[in-house]
This record gives structure tokens, C-alpha cells and sequence, in this order.
């Protein structure tokens, strides 16, 4: 009798830590978004959040949008998965929201999505530059861009990534807005791919010679993962970025 009940309570136990485990697997993992609502950028960032708003849905994520980093301190980023930084600059945070992101980056808390305009580093708007955040991005300074915005070429460096799963080798991204930065980042990062210059339409002399477009910097327990597109509404139409999205944000949250 007493071995059918310890069998009893046995099994009663692995039922409900099944159960448990599969409530916290269906939880929706949560994502909080950095965004700077209208300029130059607004387009771009309604169509992201958008998409991003059917992506949530679909892969049962939830997400918080914010547009200042008043709200981030180490208790508030306990709470998320994964930052995407769609539209928000690397400077203007204030020291407490530092101090939690390096934090939650070097100790892997979560993971972490960059795009375009995080990388807008040097001495902007009265604010100096970030060192931290310019190391995190492979030790770059912001020199110059294409204001009129290009056409261009990408190519896939590292096609085994989880990130370039279900991406052309080479893909055209239209009407973008290209940084180029005072010295290539492929010494301190992991290149995933990079622009082909010599395809900007219309024509540009403003050019870097290695010009890495979408990279990971592998030293961060985080994964993390930046993509130097990101200005114009256009880019949503294309289905390999699409596709990288996606997979980034898969893969960073560790879905």
C-alpha cells in the first residue's frame, strides 16, 4: 500500500511540474522597444512598430514601447527578454538607465536589437559621446551618411548565423540612409554581412572601403545584434530583412 501511494504522490508531482513548465513556456516573453516618435525617422519607425505589433502576436511576445529612458533602471529590465532599440539614438540616457543597460548586456540578462540610428555616436544635441556604447558597437565614431538616401547591395558573410536563416546571399535594400563611421568595426565584432559600395543608387562618393552593415559583438555575454539600415518605411517591404527581423529577434530572446 505504501508504494502505491508513494507512487501516487509520484506521479501527482510530475503533473504538475509539467504543467507549470507548460504555463511558463506559454507565457509571451517580453520586449520593450526604444523609439523616437515623428522627425526625420517616423515613417520608418510606424511601419516597424507595425510590423512589429503582428510579429508580437503571432510568436507570443508582449511588448512595452518607451520614447526616453526614464524608466530604465536594473528592476525594470528584469523584466524583459529582449531591447530593441528601433529608432533611439545612444545618447540622452540618463546615468541609472547606463548603468542597467551595461549591465544587462554584460552579464546577459537578455538580449539586444539594434538598428540604424543606434549607432549615431560622437557629440550630438550638447551630449558627449557614450564610450561604452561606442565599444559595444566595435569601437566606431559616426563620420558621415548619404543624406539623399541609396539603393544598395548587401551581401551575407556569415550565412550558418541563425540570423541570415532564409536569406538571399545578396539582397538590395531600397532608399536607405548609410552611415559611415570613422574606422570599420570588423576588428572588435563578428560581421554578419556588408554593403557593396560600388552599387549605391544614385552614386556616392561617401564611401568606407570595408563597410560591414550587419554585425554581433561576441565578447557581450548578451546576444546582440546590429543592423546599420533602418531610415526609411521601404525597408519592410523587403522580404530578406523581413526575414533577419525576424530570426533577430528569435534568436537574441532565445525563443
Amino acid at each position: 500500500m505504501k508504494k502505491i501511494y508513494a507512487l501516487l504522490i509520484f506521479f501527482s508531482v510530475t503533473i504538475i511540474c509539467c504543467n507549470a513548465q507548460e504555463a511558463e513556456n506559454t507565457k509571451p516573453l517580453k520586449i520593450l522597444i526604444l523609439t523616437e516618435r515623428g522627425g526625420q525617422h517616423g515613417e520608418f519607425t510606424d511601419a516597424g512598430m507595425k510590423w512589429l505589433d503582428s510579429f508580437a502576436k503571432e510568436n507570443n511576445f508582449e511588448y512595452t514601447e518607451i520614447n526616453n529612458t526614464d524608466r530604465i533602471n536594473e528592476e525594470s529590465l528584469s523584466q524583459y527578454k529582449l531591447i530593441i532599440q528601433l529608432d533611439f539614438p545612444p545618447y540622452t540616457w540618463i546615468k541609472d538607465a547606463e548603468s542597467a543597460f551595461i549591465k544587462y548586456i554584460e552579464e546577459g540578462k537578455g538580449g539586444w536589437i539594434g538598428l540604424h540610428h543606434a549607432t549615431l555616436l560622437g557629440e550630438f544635441d550638447e551630449y558627449p559621446m557614450w564610450q561604452w556604447f561606442s565599444d559595444f558597437m566595435g569601437g566606431i565614431r559616426f563620420k558621415n551618411y548619404i543624406a539623399p538616401l541609396a539603393t544598395a547591395t548587401v551581401n551575407v558573410e556569415d550565412t550558418l548565423h541563425p540570423v541570415m536563416n532564409d536569406v538571399n546571399k545578396s539582397f538590395i535594400i531600397p532608399d536607405d540612409e548609410w552611415y559611415t563611421f570613422d574606422k570599420s568595426p570588423r576588428a572588435n565584432v563578428h560581421v554578419l554581412a556588408s554593403v557593396d559600395e560600388s552599387t549605391y543608387t544614385p552614386y556616392s562618393d561617401i564611401k568606407m572601403g570595408d563597410h560591414p552593415a550587419i554585425w554581433t559583438n561576441q565578447k557581450m555575454k548578451a546576444r546582440n545584434i546590429y543592423f546599420l539600415m533602418g531610415h526609411s518605411k521601404t525597408l519592410f517591404d523587403s522580404k530578406d530583412f523581413i526575414n533577419m527581423f525576424s530570426n533577430a529577434i528569435l534568436w537574441a530572446s532565445e525563443r
